[in-house]
């Protein structure tokens, strides 16, 4: 055969043609980094967060019978079954270390995309090295609002937000009123970071909107060794509802303390964090009995959606434990993130961006209760349903909304 300068144009493009799916073969696993607190006061959430991370590694990699993306099947079919590598780093809660980490895991560790972080201090500093160098970051578990509103193109939170989970609880409010409840006061009791402040933003945003009166704003240092004084605060003020954004071993001292001192709420209604884990109430359960806190996740659509159940076991044979607001976040954060990545066919930070700008996952194909889904223009899933836990009984059941309440709720609190 003579060669001729056409068959060379036509073998190079036959060839670029081929190159990707070639490169798509060649791809036998995809590296994913998982940017967590392993040590320090908050280790115990990098560990449970570690193990739902890996259950949710564990459906994608492997063949499972779940109505969840990539759960039939191993690997990402469009990266040839390519399986998700997870590297985890520690960021020991500090956002400057939680920065370099980040840059270590993108630089050395050739991520693709990053989860994570618990703290909302640090995922600022670990969006902002992702957003440099346009490697995709899921922020999993973080609620502060301000997070994705900084013009991010890289951000993604697919869970709610303080304001959402705030308004949660306004409503919830109201309908207890309308049954004849009495509350009028709140007092907010919040730590210094982006957190507590954010959150302590939208409650006040909420208080003044549906008519309810703020008696005490106490901002304290998180990590504070005592609370002996902002209690007696909270006590002198004696609103009808108390709501604390504090992590677990805040949350610990502030109900230590309370006891200490005789202070006894009519009602505790929690942002989440500290009050959605397993060691505030093995340390101090016996004085939270109709504690109510805020939530993503509840292990009560089991009933509805046995996949639920079925995966909560996975985790608990992993972790000990059961799913909780956090760990189900992180769980759901790597299969949105893993759906992405195969549906760009690619594990180009750009292509998996676009791929998650596109995202449409239909609620009853998660774990959660939401309706879907789906990222607006800044990066937040705004369909993200928040539901409201009671610790009845030693175990939280779902209050609120009443679509998918399976108990009524106990106010006061016991």
């Amino acid at each position: 055969m003579t060669i001729t300068r056409r068959n060379v144009l036509l073998g190079a493009t036959a060839a670029a043609a081929l190159a990707p799916i070639a490169a798509r073969a060649q791809t036998k696993e995809v590296v994913i980094g998982v940017i967590y607190p392993l040590s320090g006061s908050s280790a115990q959430i990098g560990v449970d967060a570690q193990k739902a991370f890996e259950t949710a590694a564990d459906i994608i990699n492997k063949n499972h019978d779940f109505k969840l993306p990539l759960a039939q099947g191993e690997g990402l079919p469009g990266l040839g079954g390519a399986k998700i590598r997870l590297v985890f780093a520690d960021h020991q809660a500090d956002p400057q270390k939680g920065r370099a980490e980040a840059e270590r895991l993108i630089t050395q560790e050739k991520v693709c995309a990053i989860i994570g972080t618990y703290q909302s201090a640090v995922a600022v500093t670990v969006s902002q090295i992702c957003e440099r160098y346009q490697i995709p970051f899921l922020s999993a578990d973080n609620s502060s609002p301000s997070l994705h509103r900084r013009g991010l193109k890289y951000y993604f939170r697919a869970a709610p937000h303080d304001e959402m989970f705030s308004k949660a609880m306004f409503d919830f409010f109201d309908a207890v009123k309308k049954k004849g409840a009495k509350i009028e006061t709140l007092s907010l009791f919040h730590e210094d970071t982006i957190f507590g402040t954010d959150s302590a933003n939208a409650q006040t945003m909420f208080a003044k909107e549906r008519g309810y009166k703020i008696v005490a704003d106490i901002k304290y240092r998180a990590n504070s060794p005592s609370l002996s004084a902002e209690v007696q605060q909270l006590k002198a003020a004696n609103a009808d509802v108390l709501m604390p954004s504090s992590y677990t071993t805040d949350g610990i001292l502030l109900v230590k303390t309370m006891a200490e001192l005789g202070y006894k709420p009519n009602a505790i209604v929690a942002q989440d964090a500290g009050f959605s884990e397993k060691a505030l109430y093995d340390a101090v359960g016996d004085k939270l009995e109709g504690v109510i806190s805020r939530g993503s996740f509840s292990l009560d659509l089991a009933e509805k959606r046995p996949m639920v159940g079925l995966i909560n076991d996975m985790y608990r044979q992993r972790s000990g434990k059961d799913f909780n607001d956090y760990s189900s976040r992180q769980f759901m954060g790597l299969i949105v993130m893993a759906d992405a990545i195969n549906r760009a066919k690619s594990t180009d930070g750009e292509k998996i961006r676009e791929a998650l700008v596109a995202t449409d996952m239909p609620g009853n194909a998660t774990i959660m209760p939401w309706k879907r889904v789906k990222f607006d223009e800044m990066g937040q899933n705004n369909d993200a349903d928040p539901v409201l836990l009671q610790y009845l009984g030693g175990k939280f059941v779902t209050i609120f909304p009443l679509d998918v309440a399976v108990s009524e709720a106990v106010w006061p609190m016991k």
